[in-house]
């Protein structure tokens, strides 16, 4: 799934914190020890699973070419992550570094980051992409960028709260047909 197509709530913004009768945050699963690592050919179904329950679209074909691209592990510069807990993937994460786009030194980017819906308040997103960070460091960039949506308040506000701001690009696009 790509950063543009995380669901919001039905009125538009992100999700709340929900509070249990303690006041303590209630959470979707129990907390659960969340491990981050590569992907592995097993994994895809569960990846599929979790892209088809949040977009509603079932995308088999783009995930096996995904998982062809970014998930053999051998080239540092491309990461294919997931999340996984209690023995499942709950989540994946993908990104890469892209050299002198736009004549920009070369950076990371990330195109696809998903969790299961009942573990979104439990930091497996921010666990992801610290992981991915560091793996982009690795390879030797220092700067990570993305695009998504302009209405996906979800996922904004989830990279603003990582600390990610307005980037010094304007996409622009145009329609190929008539």
């Amino acid at each position: 799934m790509t950063t543009d197509s995380l669901p919001i709530d039905a009125g538009g913004s992100a999700a709340r914190r929900r509070v249990g009768k303690t006041g303590e945050p209630a959470r979707g699963v129990a907390a659960a020890a969340i491990s981050v690592r590569a992907v592995r050919h097993t994994d895809l179904e569960q990846v599929i699973g979790i892209d088809a329950a949040v977009t509603g679209l079932e995308k088999a074909d783009y995930w096996r070419s995904i998982l062809q691209r970014y998930g053999d592990g051998d080239r540092p510069e491309r990461q294919f992550l997931v999340a996984e807990a209690n023995g499942r993937v709950v989540g994946f994460i993908i990104g890469e570094v892209r050299d002198w786009e736009f004549g920009a030194a070369p950076c990371g980017w990330v195109f696809a980051i998903d969790v299961q819906p009942e573990y979104r308040l439990d930091g497996v997103a921010t666990q992801m992409l610290q992981a991915l960070c560091a793996g982009l460091r690795r390879s030797g960039v220092r700067k990570l960028r993305t695009i998504l949506a302009r209405d996906n308040k979800l996922v904004l506000s989830f990279f603003r709260s990582q600390g990610m701001t307005t980037g010094p690009f304007i996409p622009l696009e145009m329609d190929l047909d008539g």
